[in-house]
């Protein structure tokens, strides 16, 4: 399944309702056949590949063979008056304004551009096209002019629900003449590059078809001159700097973008054909060495999933949440970037390994395509909200110590973004941070407890050894308990720890020899009070000196054990269960265990995308980049949003600025063995 991960972008396809007038007789209805595409079937009946997207969206994600298409009067039904062609040289004439005219259409009546049309026209057009001035027209090129006047046509309503991600664009005309392109600047609108360009919507629309659907930032529109643009549209839907789609001639299937997909034990061609929504033979035609037998390990090739899966579940707010998920903004346009370390070019030049070996070898590899799993979750639950969040998804080819993120700050205009989640090693984050301090674009450093320094722009979203040391402490005062700890010699840094940071907090003594003595615990026991026995010791006989006489005080006084940090001692099998059990094991955690309808629906939705449950990195991914998607979309700036705590699958996020600079997250769960064997929060 990594594979699929590795080499695919998960298409997500979006809906459209649209309604066509009462006359629609006139529409052609067109059954599409084997090996046709918008592009042909637009030639066939000499109309263009945006008349049919216009009627027909859902065809911008490919046409199946046997689908039905409307097709719009062609341009037979078009009369035709033939205008003198005007010679170069010749006086300027005029033109008296109509309605609904604009520099655009004009420019194209006259055979001449808009700068041209501006320039003879000086201060005349400043404010814009007025219906009754009289504007010069100066000399054009001399071609004939061709002046259309359009029969009546039924009108169309389209209602646009969501975006479309645009898999056929039209293929380009040949450009004739001067042609000049715009690149869509952050905040701006088809009104606003229309008006400024002279232009109707509709007519930027028919310029660039791939706009009808998506309008995303950084896209090269036409504005004049007769080209197609051939930039393709960007959409909500991420790709992945370095992962490449294969693209082949249609099967039968009509499916053309195809991803690689390596074979896993047990599979059929059934199987796998049920998975992507084809059929036994569409695969077979995509994979003639299929015929021979199915083997794991093989490597074939199969659509990339266009079809809608049902939506991945949205978390509910949880009680003291906050309004993260009441004040939704869905109007405000905002850009997400996520840095991951997919490394593709180390996988490139790796002669060595396969794919599959890489991904046996490479635990680095593994946690990042978790990471990206689950994450691209909560783009799909994002989309499912309606949020307005363009996502750009970036290779940060990253080591612990380098990462080519000055690189992507620059080609990639970071200082723009609105948020980025990434890098994953702490010191590459906070070169980023550093990189965009200025602009104050806040990054999120999704995976890393080290402390760090400390950027005014710099969120860390994994809360700190000392932030979960210290959540411990600050939950057993507040329930007025007795502190004791015991520690192992060896560990004298947390014995420093706790005479520096935690006063009050009781040392156990020890032998001269070292070795711990029941009665120097039992001594600082308190009745009436939860004596919280800390240990931090690695030494399963100390553990086991230490529970045992806790036990025994059990008849006399409330006993609790506690750690502050994971202690891998505690799996051992000389360490049995119910002994942790019956003291009630207390201990931090960064993550929660969580049973509830939507925590299982979200595991049932991943495993029907992946073939595999979710770890702690996948959930990781979705509660980091949902978390960050859900502030992005309130009504005030990121450093505000840090006000509002929020609860996701396993995570919470509760950040607080620092003493000096940056956020840190301090959404920390206690926890703790009950007697039914099942770890459970404690309140």
């Amino acid at each position: 399944m990594k594979n699929r991960i590795l080499f695919s972008i998960l298409l997500t396809v979006f809906s459209f309702v649209f309604t066509v007038s009462a006359k629609q007789e006139k529409y052609i209805k067109h059954t599409v056949a084997k090996g046709e595409t918008v592009t042909i079937i637009a030639q066939k009946y000499k109309v263009t590949p945006f008349d049919i997207f216009k009627l027909n969206p859902d065809s911008q994600n490919g046409i199946q063979l046997n689908s039905v298409l409307l097709i719009p009067p062609s341009s037979a039904g078009v009369t035709q008056t033939t205008v003198k062609p005007v010679e170069k040289g010749n006086p300027p004439s005029t033109h008296l304004v109509q309605p609904k005219e604009t520099l655009y259409s004009i420019s194209k009546q006259f055979n001449v551009t808009i700068d041209e049309l501006k320039a003879a026209n000086g201060d005349l057009l400043n404010n814009g096209l007025k219906i009754g001035q009289n504007i010069k027209i100066p000399a054009s090129n001399g071609q004939a002019v061709v002046a259309y006047t359009p029969v009546e046509t039924p009108k169309e309503t389209v209602k646009e629900t969501a975006k479309a991600v645009v898999k056929e664009a039209p293929k380009p005309a040949t450009p004739k003449g001067e042609t000049t392109f715009h690149v869509i600047e952050p905040k701006e609108t088809k009104y606003g590059i229309s008006k400024r360009y002279g232009m109707t919507i509709e007519e930027l629309e028919q310029l660039n078809p791939q706009i009808l659907t998506s309008f995303p930032i950084g896209m090269k529109l036409v504005v004049s001159g007769n080209a197609v643009a051939t930039t393709p549209a960007k959409s909500v839907t991420p790709t992945v700097t370095g992962i490449k789609q294969k693209e082949v001639t249609p099967t039968s299937s009509g499916k053309k973008y195809l991803q690689e997909y390596v074979v896993r034990p047990t599979e059929t061609i059934s199987s796998i054909a049920s998975d992507y929504g084809m059929s036994e033979s569409e695969l077979l035609e995509l994979n003639p060495e299929l015929r021979k037998g199915v083997k794991p390990g093989m490597i074939l090739r199969v659509p990339i999933i266009t079809k809608k899966e049902a939506p991945v579940p949205v978390p509910k707010t949880q009680q003291g949440q906050g309004n993260l998920m009441k004040n939704i903004n869905t109007n405000a346009r905002k850009q997400l970037a996520l840095l991951l370390p997919f490394n593709i070019s180390k996988i490139e030049s790796d002669t060595l390994n396969t794919t599959q070996e890489r991904l046996k070898k490479d635990k680095f590899l593994n946690l990042t395509l978790d990471f990206y799993s689950g994450a691209l979750m909560a783009i799909d639950s994002a989309k499912v909200m309606g949020l307005n969040v363009d996502i750009k998804i970036l290779d940060s080819q990253e080591t612990k110590n380098n990462s080519n993120v000055a690189a992507l700050v620059e080609q990639n205009n970071l200082a723009s973004m609105d948020a980025i989640v990434g890098p994953f090693y702490q010191a590459n984050a906070e070169k980023l941070a550093d990189l965009l301090v200025a602009s104050k674009t806040p990054v999120i450093s999704p995976l890393s407890k080290d402390g760090g320094r400390k950027i005014a722009n710099l969120y860390q979203s994994m809360p700190s050894t000392d932030i979960l040391r210290s959540a411990i402490f600050e939950y057993m005062r507040a329930k007025g308990g007795n502190i004791i700890a015991v520690v192992d010699p060896k560990k004298g840094s947390i014995k420093q720890y706790l005479q520096d940071t935690q006063k009050g907090v009781r040392i156990v003594g020890f032998s001269e020899k070292g070795t711990f003595v029941a009665d120097s615990l039992k001594v600082l026991f308190q009745k009436g009070k939860l004596n919280y026995v800390v240990i931090a010791s690695e030494s399963t006989g100390m553990i086991l000196a230490t529970t045992t006489a806790m036990l025994n005080a059990q008849k006399e006084y409330q006993v609790q054990l506690v750690i502050m940090e994971p202690n891998e001692t505690l799996d051992f099998e000389e360490i049995a269960l119910n002994r942790l059990t019956k003291l009630k094991l207390l201990y931090p955690s960064l993550s929660r265990p969580n049973e509830t309808d939507e925590a299982n629906q979200f595991d049932a939705k991943y495993k029907k995308l992946n073939k595999i449950l979710p770890n702690q990195y996948a959930i990781r991914g979705f509660d980091v980049t949902f978390d960050t998607l859900l502030r992005l979309a309130q009504d005030k700036p990121f450093e505000e949003t840090v006000l509002t705590n929020s609860e996701q699958i396993e995570n919470k996020f509760e950040y607080a600025q620092n003493t000096t600079a940056g956020y840190s997250n301090k959404g920390i769960y206690i926890l703790y063995y009950d007697d039914d064997l099942t770890i459970k929060e404690a309140l």
